[in-house]
């Protein structure tokens, strides 16, 4: 890696959405919707029918990183202990700070990455996400779902994919790894390229963007081996 830091073009630090009062009916009978759109204070776009899932709407509170799942393993290290992970599939999703999509280029081709096609690619404004299962028993309508959280005390938060993922994960359903804690305004533990040089408050995209390039690259080189 050479040459002079990336200038920060766009602001990262995204003015958090105030969470919406609770109006009895306001989100009819989906728990999942009230437990994002109140506890979280996310944006939702609503199922348009009882098959279809709930999205998370991108570009106001985070974008996504979107990366093979070893991939996002690797990256794993790199991210605050309460920087939320979630699995779809063989991909996994990675929080970041809004407006990290519009820097993404621009840093890969800092990092000297910007010629080779890696699969990797940031989801921002205008974009959304299938909104992974709450991990909160607690509400309503829901079974327990596994957190992926410590659950002793003392414990670390795992830093590491499962290795048999859940089967909703297999069938294209997001399930969250490292899910986001109720009550805590999750831009402070996003990803952000402010944070190069910073005082190590928050995650280094630099850093985490550039091992999940390499590891992306390793796997294209695996596959195009005879």
């Amino acid at each position: 890696m050479s040459g002079t830091h990336p200038s920060l073009t766009t602001p990262l630090t995204a003015v958090p959405v105030p969470r919406r009062p609770l109006e009895l009916g306001a989100f009819g009978d989906d728990p999942v919707r009230r437990w994002y759109e109140n506890e979280l204070g996310w944006p939702t776009v609503p199922a348009s029918t009882a098959e279809s899932p709930l999205r998370l709407r991108l570009g106001l509170r985070f974008d996504v990183l979107d990366v093979p799942a070893e991939a996002g393993r690797a990256a794993l290290r790199h991210l605050a202990g309460t920087s939320p992970v979630a699995m779809r599939g063989d991909r996994a999703e990675i929080l970041v700070a809004a407006g990290s999509t519009e820097e993404l280029p621009g840093l890969l081709d800092w990092l000297e990455w910007g010629a080779l096609a890696l699969g990797l690619r940031a989801i921002g404004t205008g974009g959304v996400m299938r909104a992974p299962r709450p991990p909160d028993p607690a509400v309503s309508g829901l079974g327990a779902v596994p957190s992926g959280r410590p659950t002793g005390p003392g414990e670390d938060v795992p830093l590491a994919l499962p290795a048999h993922p859940e089967p909703g994960a297999l069938q294209g359903a997001a399930v969250w790894l490292r899910p986001p804690e109720p009550g805590c305004e999750v831009e402070a533990s996003l990803p952000t390229l402010s944070a190069l040089g910073g005082d190590g408050g928050a995650p280094d995209l630099v850093r985490v963007v550039n091992t999940v390039a390499t590891h992306c690259h390793r796997l294209r080189l695996r596959r195009t081996r005879p």
